[in-house]
Order: C-alpha cells, then sequence, then structure tokens
C-alpha cells in the first residue's frame, strides 16, 4: 500500500480559464469540522464568487497521534452548484492521486462569461488544484507502534538518553511508584530488543496502539 502523505500548511493559486476566475486553496484538516471551517472562510474572503466547491479527505485517528485508531477515513466532495461530478469529485481525485490525508482543497470560482462544458470544468477544477500543490511541502505519514514500559526512576533518565540515540521518539514520561515511560517505535520487535539489552531484561515493553509521525519528504 502506498504511504500516505499530508501537507505541512496552507497552500493557495489563481488560475484563469476563459476568463472565469479559479481560486484555489489547499489546507490541513485533522477533522470533518476543521475542514468545514476552512470552507467557510473560503466562502467569507470570496463572497462574490458563483461557486465555493470543496473535497478533502481526513482519518481523525491520524489527526491525533493517540487517538482511537479504528476511526473511520472520511472522503467528501461537493460541486456547490456546478453540474454534477465535475468540479467536487476531480478536485477529490487530485488528493488521492496524491495519496494525501488530512487535508482540504476549496476552489472559489468567479464566472467570465464563457460556459466551459463538462469537460473544461473538470480540468479547471482539478488544475487549480493541482497548481496549488506545486507550492505545499509535502510531509511523509510513518505509521509508528506505541510502547510503554516500567523502569526505576533511577534509570529512567539513561534509558530514555540511549532510545532517543538510537532513533526512538520518546511520547512522554509518567512518575508513581516507577516511572513508566511510553515510546514510538518502527519495528516493535527491534525496539523490545533494545530495551532487553538496555535494561539487562529488567523492563519488559507492552504494545499500546500506534499513532502516525510526520517528517518531510
Amino acid at each position: 500500500m502506498t504511504p500516505l502523505r499530508t501537507i505541512a500548511g496552507r497552500v493557495e493559486c489563481e488560475t484563469d480559464v476563459k476568463k472565469s476566475r479559479f481560486v484555489a486553496v489547499v489546507d490541513r484538516a485533522a477533522t470533518e469540522a476543521e475542514a468545514r471551517d476552512v470552507l467557510a472562510a473560503a466562502r467569507k474572503a470570496d463572497p462574490a464568487a458563483g461557486h465555493h466547491c470543496s473535497a478533502f479527505i481526513v482519518d481523525s485517528s491520524a489527526g491525533d497521534p493517540l487517538a482511537d485508531p479504528k476511526q473511520q477515513r472520511i472522503e467528501r466532495s461537493n460541486d456547490d452548484g456546478e453540474p454534477s461530478g465535475t468540479a467536487g469529485m476531480p478536485m477529490l481525485d487530485v488528493l488521492r492521486g496524491q495519496h494525501l490525508t488530512n487535508v482540504v482543497a476549496v476552489v472559489s470560482r468567479y464566472f467570465g462569461g464563457t460556459k466551459l462544458g463538462t469537460g473544461g470544468l473538470a480540468r479547471a477544477y482539478s488544475g487549480a488544484v493541482t497548481e496549488a500543490l506545486t507550492g505545499a511541502t509535502f510531509l511523509a505519514r510513518e505509521r509508528r507502534e506505541i510502547m510503554t514500559l516500567e523502569l526505576d526512576h533511577a534509570e529512567v533518565g539513561r534509558v530514555e538518553s540511549e532510545l532517543r540515540g538510537h532513533g526512538v521518539l520518546v511520547v512522554g514520561t509518567s512518575y508513581g511508584t516507577r516511572a513508566v515511560l511510553t515510546v514510538a517505535v518502527s519495528d516493535a520487535e527491534s525496539a523490545a530488543a533494545l530495551v532487553a539489552s538496555l535494561t539487562a531484561g529488567r523492563a519488559i515493553p507492552v504494545l499500546d496502539g500506534h499513532m502516525y509521525v510526520e517528517n518531510s519528504e
């Protein structure tokens, strides 16, 4: 399966097709509510536009590193008055084709007086999103397994430092009768072996779900 990616931040562009103006915005959105907020902002920013077509893909479990991994991936598109299938779906196809998630695209159109036809509209809306994405910084999203391990207070600092030195992401540490270290790893089996080596087998890592880490491509 092709790894998913997202964008680092908002990108915009403006294109003209036969005197019709298309203003495209592509932004991050971790939830459906955030995606709809971006659409509402676009409507407010361009109130004179005749159409505000949109598409988004969100995965709530990816938006929150500690969220329920069973949350459903949501894909939506809207033609906002354009002929059915000529705007929102072509935009959504661009997002899919770029293997993006947690992202929303809105294209606001100002009619220039010349009808573009269904094919022309589809090309114009998808082209506007594609053009906007040429200015994006993409982030690869890597799934990592979450592991917890109990340690004596006296050794938690050393173990944490050693794990970081081996590229392990330390999510957090809590302190009670013993310290509990939460880490995110790419390979649970190798990480367990590393922990065993660092603690002489005293700490037994426990798998506790997964999270996603974003890194520059």
